[in-house]
């Protein structure tokens, strides 16, 4: 098993996925400046611009964790992220976590970006189980992960407090064993 040192490159029909950097500071603000995008990732927290640079300037360093930009190949533009963090290499598993702004939503981007870095950390880094969260008011996010191939584990009730109302978070996997490559992402 290796680490998340290596950056890749990763080409699927619709989006490329590539290191996230400093550069994309300004897609990636405008879409997490979009309410519904806040509400559907929880986000409750604002970080300062000068905060936000120097973490997207620190992610091509970091061994355990994948931080990658997705661009949108009709437009050339940055839409979102794609991340696999909180790596556990003992068990070889870790979290995937994903933002798509209003610009590339709706179009099969995050499907096909889900697909592209889950075939990476399987195929590539070895991992044995990638799970997310999901909230329950976003049955457009869960049915993408399920066409990625993710299965529901579970329920955390309660998990998020939105504008006073109590929101559960849906635990999704998918193991190795489950995993179907589409077809072989081209990485570089």
């Amino acid at each position: 098993m290796t680490d998340f040192a290596h950056k890749p490159t990763l080409t699927g029909d619709l989006v490329v996925l590539r290191p996230l950097d400093e550069g994309d500071y300004e897609a990636l603000a405008a879409a997490m400046d979009d309410p519904d995008v806040a509400r559907l990732t929880g986000s409750h927290e604002e970080i300062s611009e000068e905060r936000a640079r120097e973490w997207m300037r620190t992610r091509k360093d970091q061994t355990d964790r994948l931080d990658l930009a997705i661009v949108d190949r009709a437009s050339g533009q940055v839409v979102g992220e794609a991340v696999l963090n909180d790596w556990d290499p003992d068990n070889k598993c870790c979290n995937f976590r994903i933002l798509i702004g209003p610009a590339g939503q709706g179009r099969g981007l995050g499907t096909e970006a889900t697909r592209l870095i889950v075939g990476y950390g399987i195929g590539q880094i070895g991992l044995h189980r990638i799970s997310l969260g999901v909230y329950a008011f976003n049955p457009r996010a869960q049915r993408a992960y399920e066409k990625a191939g993710f299965k529901v584990e579970g329920l955390l009730r309660d998990a998020l407090l939105w504008e006073g109302e109590w929101i559960d978070e849906i635990v999704m996997s998918i193991l190795a064993s489950e995993w179907i490559p589409p077809h072989s992402p081209r990485a570089t």
